[in-house]
């Protein structure tokens, strides 16, 4: 995590950031493909934004709680799956998730065709968490439980273990 404040000034003359369609960091995570739109670094660390692919059949990560950001997402195209707690929700395009600190979820691909969604993090943290995640799995490697831990409590994130039960049926939010 950076040293910079989180709630930095206005600038007299702010500069407007502007990311084209092939412009903006990739990073790999697997099957899913994440192009980071804004990592804080614009807006006083208020405010991290990525689009990511997910491939078909993508599980996603384990279901997890953040201690200090929201998270938002957005579905572009396709269906992805979020279970939240005990609860699943089938999000199609045009559908807003919105996340706040606390609150246990995760989010997969169960579908054959790609699902696009853009994310935001406020604040911008996470940017960095998913640098290191893909770091962290660099040449196929797999990391240790105790080093996806480790990365994981860097920035206030921790395994939501007390959801292991089956979800509930998918909550369909429209097609």
């Amino acid at each position: 995590m950076s040293d910079e404040p989180r709630n930095a000034a206005p600038c007299a003359h702010p500069a407007v950031s502007v990311v084209g369609p092939g412009d903006g960091e990739t990073i790999l995570l697997g099957t899913t493909r994440m192009r980071v739109l804004e990592d804080g670094s614009h807006t006083g660390h208020r405010l991290g934004m990525a689009e990511s692919v997910l491939a078909p059949h993508t599980p996603g990560p384990p279901q997890h709680r953040h201690a200090r950001h929201d998270e938002g997402f957005y579905v572009v195209s396709g269906t992805v799956r979020f279970t939240v707690g005990d609860e699943d929700i089938d999000a199609t395009a045009g559908t807003l998730v919105m996340v706040p600190p606390g609150a246990p979820h995760t989010f997969a691909n169960t579908t054959g065709e790609p699902a696009r969604m853009l994310s935001t993090f406020t604040p911008d943290l996470y940017v960095q968490y998913f640098r290191d995640l893909e770091e962290l799995y660099a040449g196929g490697r797999t990391p240790t439980p105790e080093e996806s831990l480790g990365t994981m409590s860097r920035y206030a994130t921790e395994p939501a273990t007390d959801f292991a039960s089956p979800p509930t049926p998918a909550r369909g939010t429209g097609s």
